[in-house]
């Protein structure tokens, strides 16, 4: 296993004290699974007390003693971060993620230390000067079978976050749960567990799930297998909604919104703008996981057409993805930056359809993001198995951005060409009627009779200094 240089300096140093530097946690797995991995833990055997192990940090670097209450110490070098910590076992003693009492001890043994942990492929060590790899819980056999197994039923209960970090990480690696496993999550959802967790822990886990996953929809599949959907009323909504075969032989919307969020995740790899922007990203995710939220109020059987239709489920879906969204975080500006893709989510298909004019474009931007708005709407188009979708090529989406970036729009709507300071400059005298004359001034702009400050001022001048 490849480490940073200072820790294999540490691990020297440790040694001298009699004490022993093992690599815990994800990195370790990541290594057997071949991923990427820049989060070390460190857990280390042997010393004393926290002070000790916090003397020889500060030789190399500087110590963080934020979380010495739970046992680690954050120690940074070159700007590098990396948790060291004592062995431990938690045990409950009150409900919430906090409700946790941590014992430490230096002397433990690694099998007994990692029985807290979450899941096999968790609980496996690195020993640095060993140079051998600790597995108590037989991880490498279950990685080998790509199984998803918890260690221990009484830890594992005592923390119902463990559920979702199952689904997550069950997506993230295409594992299946191992089925006492499964049937341990689907007993404790039973049990109203999960009602405990705050949803700060739920987002993170969500957002994991939604950013890490090559396939989310597996995580999503799982959610609704072990009844965790009984939380989130809006998705268990969509489930069994028809939708007409012509335009989704897919299947119901549960299946589409799946298949679109896989579609969104492959875009996020591969091809939206701002591809290290990770809240943008999430933005996606999220805004197309809503997007037909409305759809179980909407759809309906028109006799006279012969087919099931879902008018205006764009704008229905605006409030039961707020309600969605509100259950998992209180970040409301973000909230409110998604709504208006799912509000307008099927333009870029109908302006293509019917040849929006300038205009019609122009008045889009002031209320969407275009190229947003088309990047969810190409994840929607691609979210469906009928033959226009095998191209891989959303034609409605390319046309329209590309009519927006020749009106400048595709980011952000028209700037006003003229301000309050202009009219005074005119001899307009402040007032009420400044704000009706802008709006007259802007709406041309829109409408694209005004295209230059000199129009604005003339048209100014025309109508409110000449009369």
């Amino acid at each position: 296993m490849i480490l940073p240089d200072i820790l294999q300096a540490i691990s020297q140093r440790l040694k001298a004290e009699h004490a022993k530097a093992i690599v815990v946690g994800g990195s370790v797995r990541d290594h057997f699974l071949k991923l990427p991995s820049k989060d070390y833990d460190i857990e280390v055997y042997g010393l004393d007390s926290l002070e000790d192990l916090e003397h020889v940090l500060s030789e190399f670097g500087s110590v963080n003693l934020v979380g010495k209450s739970f046992g680690v110490l954050k120690f940074v070098h070159n700007k590098e971060e990396y948790d060291f910590s004592f062995p431990r076992t938690e045990s409950k003693v009150s409900q919430g993620h906090k409700g946790f009492e941590v014992q430490t001890d230096g002397k433990m043994d690694f099998k007994t230390a990692a029985k807290r942990r979450d899941f096999t492929i968790n609980a496996m060590g690195y020993d640095i000067e060993e140079k051998a790899f600790l597995d108590p819980f037989s991880a490498q056999e279950d990685l080998k079978k790509q199984i998803l197994r918890h260690i221990d039923d009484d830890s594992f209960v005592e923390d119902p976050l463990r559920i979702y970090r199952a689904v997550q990480f069950s997506a993230r690696f295409a594992f299946d749960l191992a089925k006492e496993t499964k049937d341990l999550c689907g007993q404790m959802v039973e049990e109203g567990l999960l009602e405990e967790l705050p949803k700060e822990r739920v987002h993170a886990e969500i957002t994991k799930l939604l950013l890490k996953a090559e396939k989310p929809s597996l995580g999503f599949a799982l959610m609704r297998e072990l009844g965790v959907l009984s939380y989130f009323p809006e998705l268990e909504a969509i489930i069994a909604i028809p939708q007409d075969p012509i335009w989704h032989p897919e299947g119901d919307v549960w299946t589409h919104t799946l298949m679109c969020v896989d579609a969104m995740a492959n875009i996020c790899r591969s091809g939206c703008p701002h591809s290290d922007n990770e809240k943008q990203k999430l933005k996606f995710m999220f805004a197309i996981l809503c997007h037909d939220f409305g759809k179980a109020g909407t759809t309906a059987y028109d006799e006279e057409k012969g087919r099931l239709r879902t008018i205006g489920h764009e704008a229905a879906g605006v409030e039961p993805t707020k309600n969605f969204m509100y259950r998992l975080t209180d970040e409301h500006d973000f909230i409110e930056s998604l709504l208006p893709l799912v509000a307008y989510h099927l333009i870029p298909s109908q302006f293509y359809k019917n040849g929006a004019k300038s205009n019609a474009i122009r008045r889009l931007a002031t209320k969407v993001n275009i190229e947003e708005l088309v990047i969810v709407a190409k994840a929607d188009f691609l979210g469906r198995t009928s033959e226009d979708t095998l191209t891989g090529v959303y034609e409605a989406g390319e046309w329209l951005l590309e009519k927006a970036k020749g009106l400048k729009v595709q980011n952000k709507a028209l700037d006003n060409l003229l301000q309050g300071r202009d009219l005074i400059a005119l001899g307009l005298k402040p007032s009420a009627e400044f704000t009706k004359i802008l709006d007259a001034v802007y709406a041309l702009q829109l409408e694209g009779s005004i295209c230059s400050k000199e129009d604005a001022l003339n048209y100014v001048k025309k109508y409110y200094l000449e009369s």
